[in-house]
C-alpha cells in the first residue's frame, strides 16, 4: 500500500512540474511614417500597428501621436483613429521644412509602449543631440505629478 501511495505521489508531483505556465504576452507597436521624406503642404500618414502576442488590438485604451520639429519645445499630440485590424492612424501636413520626430503613445492591455521615429519634411534641419532623453525626463516628471 505504501508503494502505491508513493508511486501516486510521484506521478502527481511530476504532473505538476510538467505544467507550463502561461507566458505573458507583450504589447508590440510597429510605427510607420509614409513618406519618411515628405514635402511641405503634402500629407504624411502616421500609422501604428498594435498587437498583443498574435492578437491584433482593436480596442486600445489610448493611441496618439506626439509630433515635433527637432530642437523645438512645441509638441503636437493628436489622437489616432482605429482603421481596422489593429491599425491606428492619422494624417497631417506640415508648413515648415526640417527634421521631425514622432512618438506613438499606445496604452492597451494595462501596458504602455511609445516607439519613436525620425522623418524629414523638405530639407533636413540639425537633428536633436539628446536623442530624446529630455523628452523622456519631461514625460516621467508629468507621470509623477
Amino acid at each position: 500500500m505504501k508503494k502505491i501511495m508513493l508511486l501516486c505521489t510521484m506521478f502527481i508531483m511530476l504532473a505538476g512540474c510538467g505544467k507550463e505556465d502561461d507566458i505573458p504576452q507583450m504589447l508590440n507597436v510597429d510605427l510607420a511614417v509614409d513618406p519618411i521624406q515628405g514635402q511641405v503642404k503634402e500629407p504624411v500618414k502616421f500609422q501604428a500597428k498594435v498587437t498583443y502576442g498574435d492578437e491584433k488590438v482593436k480596442d486600445a485604451d489610448d493611441v496618439s501621436f506626439e509630433i515635433w520639429l527637432a530642437n523645438s519645445d512645441e509638441h503636437d499630440k493628436i489622437a489616432a483613429k482605429h482603421k481596422g485590424n489593429g491599425i491606428y492612424e492619422i494624417e497631417k501636413t506640415f508648413d515648415e521644412e526640417g527634421t521631425y520626430y514622432v512618438y506613438a503613445h499606445v496604452t492597451a492591455r494595462d501596458m504602455h509602449s511609445m516607439p519613436k521615429e525620425e522623418f524629414v519634411i523638405g530639407k533636413p534641419s540639425p537633428p536633436e543631440q539628446n536623442d530624446g532623453k529630455k523628452e523622456m525626463d519631461e514625460m516621467n516628471q508629468e507621470d509623477m505629478n
